[in-house]
């Protein structure tokens, strides 16, 4: 059951957040939010205008016509949502918000770009630069629609506060491997037990001192890295650690064919038939990406109940059109949930992208139809991104019962008028600018625009700084990093 563990102990290894930049819990609060175009994300997908929802502590109590709860509750206090979209707050299902700091570099460059820089600018930063730089991607994510991130990486325990501090509700997790990571890029695969250790330690550690603290807003997983960087003894290992806290689990998969090939050389089959073998397939398992399975892959993953975690956007950035099989994929019925991935949190080109890669799959010439469509999308980013780490039951729609976890969208945006079709709108042209506020659980951390968790003022001058610091130390440290000449010429602002 998720949630089971108590809040753990602060631990010294964790980094406190700097009250410089971070402010106090926002406490929950009764609430009416009055006059508002709700988009439920319910069963009957229904749009519902001129409604009121009633907040009681973090859950929404009730949803009906505004003159109906006004008159009802006259004593609660009102929030105003005339002009603005209230839906599901946006769930990013795969994201690594510490990875902000390579933004507007990697992405135009040539090479390895997952053990070229990912994994070495990881591996550079203190504990405190990456508790900067995974703010500065909790505020873009606030500031995107967001409510809800899902971010497996390495080091969680020592920035995982500091990203609570932002008011998100978070799924954290040690990404483990007990191939060495930093050595791969020089073509060695090695199995190392030591540096396995160490993950598995952290994780436990995570795990002990994140699950179910912050009034249960975090949550922890079971990550494996990835089927190239972990043995078969490593997924016995996680798949027992899962099983001990009763935790949900996440890996990446078939991400790009230096994985591919290096599994089938390890293990002679594919990513997916490797994990398969090992038994680490399973329901209760997102794996992100897909991007090289072949149609035997995705039938084995469909029919083990696998949710996949689609991250357009980043990988179309690095490596052209995603290649992902996504008519297949929607054909075995495997549920989809979206994430960005790296180097942004802006949940609405996710959408975007998606679905227009999504039609490209297969799209209206073979399909004679638009699939999928808008609803389809918006379920990907709250219903079913809810469902893939055990919690459909709490977040995700606008009903009584569920966690008030809520995006509030401006209407009166150019991009998001004329109003035909609410849903349709908010895909396929929402953006970032339109988001007005956003609450989780119950209490706002977004109102009016303006960030109520963090000085985001300061919190952007600091991610600077780290930044420049962190490139610095991990090129001087890996001198065999191949980079562009006359790159990064830094800007002063």
């Amino acid at each position: 059951m998720q949630g089971a563990l108590p809040p753990g102990p602060r631990r010294s290894d964790s980094v406190t957040p700097d009250p410089a930049i971070s402010f106090p819990d926002m406490p929950s609060m009764d609430l009416l939010i009055t006059n508002a175009a709700v988009v439920t994300c319910d069963d009957e997908r229904r749009v519902l205008g001129r409604h009121a929802i009633l907040v009681r502590g973090n859950r929404i109590e009730g949803l009906g016509p505004s003159v109906e709860l006004e008159a009802a509750h006259p004593g609660v206090p009102r929030f105003d949502a005339h002009g603005l979209a209230v839906l599901p707050g946006l769930i990013n299902a795969h994201t690594h918000t510490v990875l902000t700091a390579l933004r507007g570099s990697v992405e135009d460059w040539e090479g390895d770009m997952i053990y070229g820089y990912m994994s070495p600018i990881s591996y550079t930063m203190t504990d405190e630069e990456r508790a900067v730089m995974a703010m500065l991607g909790c505020v873009e994510a606030i500031r995107s629609g967001s409510t809800t991130l899902v971010d497996p990486f390495r080091h969680v325990l020592s920035y995982g506060r500091a990203m609570a501090s932002t008011g998100l509700r978070l799924w954290l997790s040690e990404s483990c491997a007990d191939i060495d990571t930093r050595r791969i890029r020089h073509g060695d695969y090695r199995e190392d037990p030591a540096f396995g250790a160490q993950f598995l330690d952290r994780a436990e550690a995570m795990i002990e001192g994140l699950h179910g603290s912050h009034g249960d807003r975090v949550r922890c997983q079971v990550a494996a890295h990835a089927p190239d960087n972990c043995s078969p003894a490593m997924l016995r290992k996680l798949l027992d650690l899962a099983a001990r806290h009763s935790l949900t689990r996440t890996v990446h998969l078939s991400q790009s064919p230096g994985e591919e090939k290096a599994v089938r050389a390890a293990r002679g089959t594919t990513s997916a038939g490797y994990l398969d073998r090992e038994g680490f397939l399973g329901p209760d398992l997102t794996a992100a990406h897909w991007t090289f399975c072949n149609r035997e892959d995705i039938e084995i993953l469909a029919a083990r109940g696998v949710t996949m975690a689609h991250t357009p956007a980043s990988i179309s950035r690095r490596r052209g059109m995603h290649r992902a099989l996504l008519g297949p994929i929607r054909d075995a019925g495997v549920r989809v949930a979206f994430g960005t991935d790296n180097m942004t949190e802006d949940m609405f080109q996710a959408m975007t992208i998606g679905s227009i890669l999504h039609r490209t799959g297969r799209g209206r010439e073979e399909e004679g139809g638009v699939l999928p469509g808008p609803d389809a999308i918006l379920d990907a980013v709250t219903r079913d991104a809810a469902a893939s780490v055990g919690a459909g039951h709490e977040i995700g729609r606008v009903a009584p019962g569920w966690k008030a976890d809520l995006t509030f969208l401006d209407l009166n945006t150019p991009a998001l008028r004329p109003v035909i079709r609410l849903v349709s709108n908010i895909v396929h042209y929402g953006h970032p600018g339109a988001v007005h506020s956003v609450m989780v659980d119950g209490a706002f951390i977004l109102r009016d625009r303006r960030v109520l968790t963090v000085d985001e003022p300061a919190l952007l001058r600091e991610a600077d700084a780290v930044t420049r610091r962190v490139w610095a130390r991990m090129i001087e440290q890996n001198p065999d990093l191949a980079r562009p000449a006359s790159e990064l010429p830094w800007l002063e602002l």
